[in-house]
C-alpha cells in the first residue's frame, strides 16, 4: 500500500508517524509538502501528523487547513481515499471541513502531556478492525488544544450513526472534551481524526506495542 504523509512548517511529529507507517506496511510513506498541489499518483492512504502547524496562530490547524496540498486532500476524500489525522492532524481535519465539530483550548488551559487510556468505541473502521469495541490501550497525549465541542446536533449524529472512533476511558480525560471523545470520523467513514499519539506506543522502546495493530489495520483494511 502507499501513504503519503502531509509536512507543514512546524510539524514535528512525521518522523514518529513515518516510522509505525513502516514497521506496520513494510513501507516508508511519501513525504508531501505543503505547498504541493496533488497527491502522489496511487496514493491509499493520507495521514496529516502531529506538531504544531504555522505555530498554531490563529487557530490550531487553521492556517495547515488552508494550504494548497488541502484541496488535494479533501478532493482525494471525495472519491473514498482514507485519511488519517492525529493530534495537530485531527485540528486540520476540522478546520479543513473534512470533520465536524473543533479542538479548542484544553479545560485546564494547559499543555498536557502524559498517557491516557484510549477506548474503542467502533471496531469496524480502517483504523480499528484489528481491535474489539471496549478494548482499553495506553495511548501518549500532549496538546495544548485538545478539548473536542460539538452543537447539540453534531454530537447525536456522532453518537447515533457509531462516528464515535475512541474516547478517553476510565477518568483519563485530559482535556474536557465533551463525552470523553477523543477520536471521531467522517460520514462516510474514510476520514478519521484523533487527538492521543498511537505511533508512539508501537514497539518495545516506547514501553509497549498495543497501539501497533491500529495501524496494522490499515494494511487489513487496504488488501482486502
Amino acid at each position: 500500500m502507499k501513504s503519503a504523509l502531509l509536512l507543514f512548517p512546524g510539524i514535528n511529529r512525521d518522523p514518529d508517524m513515518a516510522r509505525a507507517l513502516e514497521i506496520a506496511t513494510g513501507a516508508r510513506p511519501v513525504p508531501v509538502w505543503h505547498t504541493e498541489t496533488e497527491l502522489p499518483q496511487g496514493t491509499d492512504l493520507v495521514v496529516i501528523p502531529g506538531g504544531f502547524s504555522y505555530g498554531d496562530y490563529l487557530r490550531a490547524g487553521a492556517i495547515a487547513a488552508r494550504s494548497p496540498v488541502m484541496k488535494a486532500v479533501v478532493e482525494a476524500a471525495g472519491r473514498g481515499v482514507r485519511v488519517l489525522g492525529v493530534c495537530n492532524g485531527f485540528q486540520i481535519l476540522t478546520e479543513s471541513g473534512l470533520l465536524p465539530g473543533a479542538l479548542m483550548r484544553n479545560a485546564g488551559l494547559k499543555f498536557v502531556c502524559r498517557t491516557v487510556r484510549l477506548k474503542v468505541e467502533n471496531d469496524a473502521t480502517f483504523f480499528t478492525k484489528r481491535m474489539k469495541r471496549g478494548d482499553v490501550l495506553p495511548c501518549p497525549v500532549a496538546h495544548h488544544d485538545g478539548n473536542y465541542f460539538a452543537d447539540e446536533e453534531t454530537l447525536k449524529r456522532l453518537e447515533g450513526e457509531g462516528r464515535v472512533v475512541f474516547r478517553y476511558a476510565e477518568g483519563t480525560n485530559p482535556n474536557g472534551s465533551i463525552n470523553d471523545i477523543a477520536g471521531i470520523m467522517n460520514e462516510r467513514g474514510n476520514v478519521i481524526g484523533m487527538m492521543p499519539h498511537p505511533e508512539d506506543r508501537v514497539e518495545d522502546l516506547h514501553g509497549g506495542t498495543e497501539c501497533l495493530p491500529l495501524f496494522e489495520s490499515i494494511v487489513q483494511e487496504v488488501v482486502a
